[in-house]
């Protein structure tokens, strides 16, 4: 799950990997060796993860200079660790369960609700995002000379994997607390409170995925990745003038899915 790998960094005098090492470092080693410590919870570092979870809300950049640092001592960016991944599912499982008995869903259909929600809304459209991201990087972020190193897709879900988790709890568990007696009344306060929040969970989103691609020192004109906050700043002015309630128009999809 290597974001990048540094082809010169790796040639030995005759010009060829050492194959020891080339095995070693190769996506789909990398890929057996994380899905492996998957089913592997003793060996799961969950205190650290915890601690990334934490500070993804108040200082996102110190994860990502941690990210500098595992890339220094195991010669890799992206996590070889697991274990945000089963909190962050943990999380999902917890937040929708809520949302169901908020919404008044009985079983069987807040059951349906969390198959769509992890399946569709949290791997199909995560595998998604981080498959366009991993393109648009790789296709006109990459600095000219550095054309050695190139963004490898597992990083691309890793970071939208932690641009998720702020959403996430914004989204799935703060809000619960306003929907029923503050976001659903048809008042000018309810859609206030309601699209505030997608605003603040939105634009979490694109501020964490812009630090994670940032955070590669062979990518350029990272900047135009926080261009999304314009049309999102205008969506939150319209909607608000137009007295649409995103959560609204959320909840009615939700049940909508499970009938």
């Amino acid at each position: 799950m290597l974001p990048t790998t540094s082809v010169n960094s790796r040639l030995q005098g005759n010009g060829a990997l050492n194959s020891r090492d080339a095995a070693r470092h190769t996506a789909g080693a990398k890929r057996y060796k994380y899905l492996r410590r998957l089913f592997r919870f003793r060996q799961m570092d969950f205190e650290f993860a915890a601690w990334q979870m934490l500070y993804l809300f108040t200082s996102p950049q110190r994860v990502y200079r941690n990210f500098h640092y595992r890339k220094q001592t195991k010669d890799q960016w992206a996590r070889d660790d697991p274990a945000f991944l089963v909190l962050l599912s943990i999380w999902l499982c917890v937040s929708t369960i809520g949302f169901g008995f908020v919404l008044d869903m009985g079983f069987f259909e807040t059951m349906k609700l969390l198959l769509w929600v992890v399946f569709i809304d949290c791997v199909g459209v995560g595998l998604l995002i981080s498959t366009l991201m991993w393109f648009i990087s790789n296709k006109y972020l990459v600095k000219r000379q550095s054309r050695d190193y190139d963004v490898e897709w597992g990083y691309a879900f890793d970071v939208h994997l932690n641009a998720f988790y702020p959403l996430l709890v914004i989204l799935h568990f703060i809000q619960l607390f306003f929907i029923n007696y503050v976001i659903m009344t048809d008042t000018f306060i309810g859609y206030f409170v309601g699209n505030t929040l997608w605003l603040i969970a939105v634009g979490y989103y694109i501020y964490v995925t812009f630090l994670g691609y940032s955070a590669l020192p062979f990518l350029k004109n990272t900047v135009i990745l926080l261009y999304p906050f314009a049309p999102l700043i205008l969506l939150y002015g319209l909607s608000l003038a137009l007295g649409w309630n995103f959560t609204h128009t959320l909840c009615s999809f939700y049940k909508y899915r499970v009938k």
